[in-house]
């Protein structure tokens, strides 16, 4: 088999984490694969905090964000300055992942000049255009134009082929966030250099990590959690709130206004991956609207509440290690202090395999990208060598 040209494409941090091991695997076959990373720079600096921590240097760096930047406006310039890259680079298979802005310009940009592309973690649905928005569209986008499909789970698979997917296109293997935090939790790390040194981790307190920023938590829902976080702090004094807050004015100013001076609720400037991984470990609870931390806390073995009405990512919920709770305050407290009440419905939680991951999803799709250029037809993945919880 010639050496195959494969060109990543990461534009955000979450891309970053989930493409790095994908990236290292890769190119430990350098007599199979040229690996070539093109960085849209969707997040400049937290995707470069990235960069660093897993030892990736971009060979391609777009950098298309722009101030007061719209969608429209970002979908746009990602198509074009892709677009004249892969006129350059050539690529023999252009790999994508997840639901971003990026992920859907740059599968349309590959789409538009025949390169066949494999989409990283296909398949996650919630069946309602603008929950979450953009990305439930630009995730369904993706699948049309996507060659390969890399399902994290069973249940993503199935959506895939229920959508009229080819079979022999889709393979389960997996999500790599959980090849990436398992890599990334063996370093040495401390809290002291972090915006957490100052937190009282180990004075008997319980810590509740809190995470909220989509679109569709702004207004009145981030108000609500907000209420709620109040009123859980006052009922149980063994309680600390650790919340990285994120610097959109539509989180940090409510955020700000209705926690900042409330005893035991620390509220921080935003923590890079290493130190939010730590965090979570550190955790009794978390309550997130992010989808990653969705994926990250299974593995970790923490229950998570999630602060959605829907979620693309049901099957921590199926499996019992975390529960769909919105934005109601009354709902927030009552489904929290559950768990922090009672212990046995706490550890029930606990219980489990991680359904989304075992630390081998990128040597999968590695596996099944070496396949599907040397074969015609039949199964990139056996149903024994699919990742299955």
């Amino acid at each position: 088999m010639k050496v195959q040209r494969i060109a990543v494409v990461i534009g955000t941090r979450p891309e970053a984490i989930k493409m790095a091991p994908i990236v290292h695997a890769l190119k430990k076959y350098p007599d199979l694969f040229e690996t070539l990373v093109i960085s849209t720079a969707q997040h400049r600096q937290m995707l470069d905090q990235v960069f660093t921590l897993f030892d990736i240097v971009p060979d391609v760096d777009l950098s298309v964000m722009r101030p007061n930047q719209n969608l429209t406006d970002l979908t746009s310039l990602v198509l074009q300055e892709m677009s004249k890259t892969l006129d350059d680079l050539q690529p023999d298979l252009l790999l994508v992942q997840g639901d971003t802005t990026t992920v859907v310009a740059a599968s349309l940009a590959g789409f538009y000049k025949k390169i066949p592309i494999g989409h990283v973690e296909a398949g996650l649905r919630s069946h309602n255009k603008y929950s979450p928005f953009p990305e439930e569209v630009n995730r369904q986008l993706a699948s049309v134009l996507a060659d390969i499909h890399f399902a994290p789970t069973a249940l993503a698979k199935e959506k895939l082929l229920n959508e009229g997917i080819a079979k022999e296109s889709v393979v389960t293997t997996g999500n790599t966030v959980v090849d990436a935090l398992s890599t990334q939790l063996k370093r040495p790390f401390e809290f002291k250099n972090t915006p957490l040194e100052n937190i009282p981790f180990d004075d008997g307190n319980r810590i509740l990590f809190v995470t909220s920023h989509r679109r569709e938590s702004w207004g009145e829902p981030l108000e609500n959690t907000c209420a709620a976080l109040k009123e859980l702090v006052s009922a149980f004094p063994d309680l600390i709130v650790v919340y990285p807050v994120h610097m959109n004015p539509n989180v940090h100013e409510p955020v700000m206004r209705l926690l900042g001076n409330v005893p035991r609720i620390y509220l921080t400037d935003p923590i890079d991956y290493l130190t939010c991984i730590n965090l979570m470990k550190k955790s009794y609870l978390i309550l997130t609207d992010s989808g990653g931390i969705q994926e990250e806390a299974p593995a970790l073995k923490i229950p998570a509440l999630v602060l959605r009405e829907l979620t693309e990512r049901p099957e921590a919920f199926q499996a019992g290690m975390a529960k769909v709770v919105g934005t109601d305050q009354d709902k927030i407290v009552q489904e929290a202090s559950l768990l922090l009440n009672d212990s046995t419905a706490y550890q029930a939680m606990r219980n489990g395999n991680n359904p989304y991951g075992d630390g081998h999803a990128s040597e999968r799709i590695v596996k099944v990208i070496q396949r599907w250029f040397q074969q015609k037809g039949g199964d990139l993945l056996a149903p024994s060598e699919e990742f299955n919880p």
